[in-house]
């Protein structure tokens, strides 16, 4: 009866999220003004004592979060995720467990309170993001058995920051931990006899956030399962441990090589393929949290910003395909993906190979089929197994996915 009552409340709790299908990620921080991405402080072997040093420098004159909140909007993106603090141990909101704080040094600002004002005005659900690394404690590196006393500091400091931010900002619909470490293989007794639960005592810290926050989806890196796994950098389309029909999952992704922003980083993935990579999460029931690096001044970059608009550009005529979507009875053959909604199938056409196209194999009856962009009636034939969708514009409707509405019967 318990386990039941607990499948219940999740299921209610995530009901949003698999109906909302995508997201924008933000990371943003004292990296951004190195501009050589978030993990510029250890791959670069960066004494703490001088990367502490960029705090005082941290002052965006340009930062207008209505703005970030209106170009998820304008996407289309129905939820943000924030990076309240990175693995740098930067903490953009006010802390009385730290000094090392966006309120304490140079800007003199709560960037979370900032953020999470501008998307409840702009009615967009807050996600905020937590790393559990903080690569400014020795303890973090060494584990918990090298010097317990240390470790115990380290996760006492974690436990009091999460509370702050499941206490001080309202009601927060996500949290998004990362950063909890595998045992490291140069040290191999610094773990013994602990599961990285124990050592973060996660079970009792996801506790006290439910009580704070009933309502919220919290993510799988705290090493619990929890509301939802977290794919990175890829879409788990043949992963059935992530795509089981009672667990939700997101793949979260960069639009070029960095999560945080890099000025030398010009591989940018084109509108094209992150479009199709959102209705490939979506053909596999997933999300599609795509992320932004702003610069250091609070500006977003022009490519991730041209990127954006035109996704919402593409969302404007095609989100009934995406929102409350999930897995297809077929899928779309040679041309593309399929998205579903009750007795209604997406043909995503990424590949039309001219005026009539065949997908198999469809064991279901199509009532009818016309183009969604612009209601044009499309020809329905079906022999056995095969579907033949035929008297297509000789040219695609769109360049980036052309959808085709199918009614079944």
């Amino acid at each position: 009866m318990e386990n039941n009552l607990k499948k219940a409340e999740k299921t209610k709790r995530v009901k949003w999220f698999g109906e909302a299908r995508f997201g924008m990620f933000i990371h943003w921080g004292l990296y951004s003004i190195l501009a050589r991405g978030e993990w510029v402080m250890d791959l670069e072997k960066i004494p703490k004592e001088e990367y502490a040093l960029l705090a005082k420098k941290f002052s965006p004159r340009k930062f207008n979060v209505n703005e970030w909140c209106s170009l998820a909007k304008e996407a289309g993106m129905k939820y943000i995720v924030f990076t309240a603090m990175h693995h740098d141990g930067f903490s953009l909101f006010d802390s009385n467990v730290s000094d090392f704080t966006s309120v304490k040094t140079g800007s003199k600002r709560d960037f979370v309170a900032e953020f999470v004002e501008a998307c409840r005005q702009a009615k967009i659900k807050i996600g905020i993001y937590y790393s559990l690394r903080d690569w400014r404690y020795p303890a973090f590196f060494n584990g918990p058995m090298k010097n317990p006393k240390e470790w115990k500091k380290l996760v006492e400091y974690v436990h009091s920051q999460v509370k702050e931010l499941m206490s001080n900002y309202g009601k927060i619909d996500v949290l998004w931990y990362d950063g909890a470490p595998l045992p490291p293989p140069d040290r191999p007794g610094a773990w013994d006899n602990f599961t990285l639960q124990e050592a973060w005592q996660s079970k009792k810290l996801n506790k006290m956030v439910r009580k704070l926050q009933p309502q919220v989806l919290i993510n799988d890196r705290s090493k619990l399962p929890e509301d939802f796994a977290t794919p990175e950098q890829y879409i788990p389309t043949a992963a059935p441990e992530i795509r089981a029909p009672d667990r939700p999952w997101e793949s979260c992704v960069t639009m070029n090589d960095n999560w945080g922003y890099s000025k030398a980083d010009s591989n940018w993935k084109s509108t094209r393929q992150l479009i199709q990579d959102l209705v490939r999460c979506v053909s596999s029931s997933g999300n599609f949290l795509l992320n932004i690096g702003p610069k250091q001044d609070g500006t977003i970059p022009v490519p991730s910003v041209k990127r954006l608009k035109e996704i919402g550009k593409w969302m404007k005529v095609n989100s009934e395909s995406i929102y409350g979507c999930r897995s297809a009875p077929f899928r779309g053959g040679m041309v593309g993906l399929t998205t579903a909604k009750g007795n209604t199938v997406y043909l995503h056409v990424f590949r039309c190979p001219g005026k009539e196209i065949c997908i198999a194999p469809v064991k279901r009856k199509i009532k009818s089929a016309h183009l969604l962009a612009t209601g044009e009636k499309v020809s329905v034939v079906q022999n056995g197994e095969r579907l033949f969708l035929k008297d297509l514009p000789k040219k695609q409707i769109d360049p980036y996915d052309t959808v085709i509405k199918l009614r079944l019967v």
